[in-house]
């Protein structure tokens, strides 16, 4: 059994590993990117470093992530040019976890958004699906150089 964070991308329910999640903070303002790639909402400042964030729903479905208190900025061990780095992550209703069996998540087929992982029923009775989020495939290769070099060139 695998443990995950579960959150929301509008009234669907998605999955990220909790082994690939380094910290859960409240959302913080960002600053915006200009010519970032879709679904980069900006960059936060970490411990004095600016970190590239991505937002799911903005990504997902073209509309940024609703202004909740339960919207976070999840901080996630991603691979960079020269090294695994923090990348940032904005979820809606990014407060519960889940464990499944990894070998339950069924292919989702869908090819598009290389990102979506498998599909697997919610643990809870009527509670749908779950689907898993490969954070390793959120920003296409040929992208994550630049995202990380205009990120660097703002410290």
């Amino acid at each position: 059994m695998a443990l995950f964070l579960q959150f929301e991308i509008g009234a669907d329910r998605y999955l990220i590993d909790a082994a690939e999640v380094a910290s859960v903070r409240p959302l913080p303002v960002l600053k915006a990117l200009p010519g970032a790639p879709p679904g980069v909402a900006g960059v936060v400042n970490h411990q004095g470093s600016a970190l590239p964030v991505v937002d799911l729903a903005l990504l997902a479905t073209g509309r940024p992530a609703a202004d909740r208190l339960s919207t976070r900025l999840l901080l996630v061990r991603y691979p960079a040019p020269g090294g695994e780095r923090l990348l940032g992550l904005v979820a809606e209703r990014a407060t519960g976890v889940a464990r499944l069996d990894e070998k339950n998540l069924a292919p989702s087929g869908v090819t598009a958004a290389p990102w979506l992982g498998g599909v697997a029923p919610a643990p809870t009775p009527g509670g749908g699906l779950l689907q898993r989020i490969r954070v390793r495939e959120l920003i296409p290769e040929d992208l994550r150089s630049v995202l990380f070099q205009a990120v660097e060139a703002l410290a």
